[in-house]
Parts: structure tokens; sequence; C-alpha cells
């Protein structure tokens, strides 16, 4: 019976507020919604008003296909909120959504903030979660969790390093006793790959491929470090000379070439938070190596590379996709209990 009612009245929820997805966890439930950060806003209005027709999956499905008064809006950029309003309201619906609208008590939320965002930024994002009813929010550094939902040891006194590849950004964080001792941000992750693709396309080849086709081509054939395998996969564009729709064969070493720049971005900031550690926790993470979290882990041979640059064994977590949101679900445990887990706290 008390199982059943928890189900209700549980007033416990994490969210991983994401560039890309935004995923939602209820505790003694797990993660209940992951969808894109995608909403359809229908313009033209009276008195110049707008009204949300669409948020999630069925937003997304509307890329590309809305009549001229549909606007499709991703509003977060780089991890942080781009436009406040829709993502208030973009959050309140996808919480209704993921409850069912059954929250009878306000919940305590716990949402992730980058570890390189500003104290406006996330006052922007706590403002937005208080504006969907919580009773309290407790904002959480991505790095933070990520390492709590790959499970690393984050409360000894050992240090541990993870990085977490995100749709917007990469975050890095080294951790100890149960707070980060380093944390950076870097504005390359899964979105600037796509981007890259469809830039070297354009130069390369003279075709214009949208970010859909781009994101295709670095799930199927994508890697980040060199091997033998020299496939090659037949994308539609628009030749950008005639104007006209051409089919060309993309190879892998092209997509590679196209994802160095973000790489090496992300490799640069890894061999800095490698600089910046204090030589004890340096000395523990060379015994430990680097943990991989996020969409960007998925990529094929980026635990090579960076072991290649940093001569770290590198690891890559298991569901790494839901390692921030597990994480944060996990942190919820920690509320009132250990501060040190936070980044900012009611």
């Amino acid at each position: 019976m008390f199982r059943f009612l928890s189900h209700f009245l549980s007033n416990d929820i994490a969210i991983d507020l994401g560039t890309v997805n935004t995923l939602i966890y209820v505790r003694d439930r797990g993660i209940v919604l992951d969808e894109p950060s995608i909403v359809a806003v229908q313009t033209g209005l009276p008195n110049g008003k707008t009204k949300i027709v669409a948020v999630g999956m069925e937003a997304k499905k509307m890329q590309g296909r809305a009549p001229r008064n549909i606007e499709i809006i991703r509003p977060m950029k780089d991890g942080v909120i781009a436009d406040f309003n829709i993502t208030e309201r973009m959050l309140g619906l996808l919480i209704k959504k993921a409850t069912g609208g059954r929250m009878i008590v306000p919940p305590r939320v716990v949402i992730c903030v980058p570890g390189g965002s500003t104290q406006v930024e996330r006052k922007a994002i706590r403002d937005s979660a208080f504006a969907t009813g919580a009773s309290s929010v407790h904002l959480i550094e991505e790095p933070m969790a990520a390492a709590l939902g790959a499970s690393l040891p984050i409360e000894e006194t050992a240090g541990s390093m993870i990085v977490d590849i995100g749709g917007g950004t990469t975050e890095i964080g080294i951790l100890s006793l149960g707070g980060m001792a380093y944390s950076d941000s870097v504005r390359a992750g899964g979105d600037a790959f796509d981007e890259s693709i469809v830039h070297y396309v354009r130069r390369k080849r003279g075709v214009l491929i949208g970010g859909a086709t781009a994101e295709e081509l670095k799930k199927k054939i994508g890697s980040a470090f060199g091997n033998d395998d020299m496939s090659a996969v037949r994308v539609k564009g628009r030749d950008l000379s005639e104007g006209t729709p051409k089919s060309i064969a993309v190879t892998t070493d092209e997509v590679r070439e196209a994802l160095s720049e973000p790489l090496n971005q992300i490799v640069r900031a890894v061999r800095l938070a490698l600089e910046q550690a204090p030589p004890e926790l340096a000395g523990d993470i060379a015994d430990r190596g680097i943990m991989l979290t996020g969409g960007g882990a998925l990529l094929k041979g980026i635990d090579t590379l960076l072991a290649d640059a940093t001569g770290l064994p590198v690891g890559i977590a298991d569901e790494p996709l839901n390692c921030v949101a597990y994480g944060a679900g996990k942190a919820l445990d920690y509320i009132g209990k250990w501060d040190a887990v936070f980044a900012e706290n009611p």
C-alpha cells in the first residue's frame, strides 16, 4: 500500500536539462522521460502572444515540416538557457508528462548545470525549475552527476577524473572527498561534431547537407582515431553550384577529418585539466585513469584518442548516455547530508 501511494506522492525529481535531450528521473522509478529539448511554438496570435503546440519528440517530428506560423525552438544552447520563457514552459510540460500530473506534493528538484556556467546562467536554471512548482532546487555540476552515475568512488580521498561529452558541451571534472577539485566546460560536443561535418562536406564537396544527415554520418562511420575501416555512406544534399539535389558517398576518413577540430578542443581541455590538477590527485588519476560518459563517448575510437593524447587508461561507463541523469537521481539521497556534492543549495 505504501509503495502504491509513494508512486503518486513522490516529491523528488532529478533533471538532466541538456542541449539536445532532457531526461527526468523520479525517485523509486528511475528515468521516466527522455525526450528532445525542442519546442514547437505557434506565432501570429492576437496581441503578439504565442502558444506551445508540442514539446519533446512530438516537436522534433515537426522539424522541417511545420507551417510558417509554427516555429521550432531549441531553448537550450551550449548547455545553458538561451530562451528563459520557453525553457520554463517546456520544463513544466515535460515534468507534467513524466509524472502524469500526479505529483500531489511540490517536488524537491535536483537539476544539472555545466561546470563552467556563470552565476547568471545558474540563476536562470534555478528560476525555471522554481517556476514549474518545485519546493526546493539543488544545482549539481554535470561532471559530479556523471561521476555519480558512472559509480566512481567520489567520497574517497583518492581523486577521480570524469569527461562527459554531451550534446552542447564537454564537461571535465576531477573529484575527491565528495566534492569538485576541478571543473571545466568546453563548448564542443555532439552538436559541434554535426556542425563540423556539415561545414566539411560543404567546403570540400560543394554539397549542403542537413544536421540530421551529418548526425547519421557520425553515428554510422564516424571515428576519432585512425583505423583500417574504409567504409562509406551515400547521402543526399543540395549541390551548391547547380542548386539541384545530389547524392554523394562520404568516407570514414572524410568524417574523421571533419571531426578533428572539435575533438582537438576536447583533447586540449583534458590536458589542461591534468596540468591544473594538484600533484597528489594527478597521481591518483594516473593509476585510475579517465572515465568517459555522455553520447560523445559512443564515438568510435574516442577512448583510444584520449589515451594516446594523455598516456592514461581511458574507460567508457556503462550506459554513458544516461549517466548524468542517473547521477542526478543518486544525488537526491545527498540532500541535507553531503552538501559538497551540490554546486548550490537553496
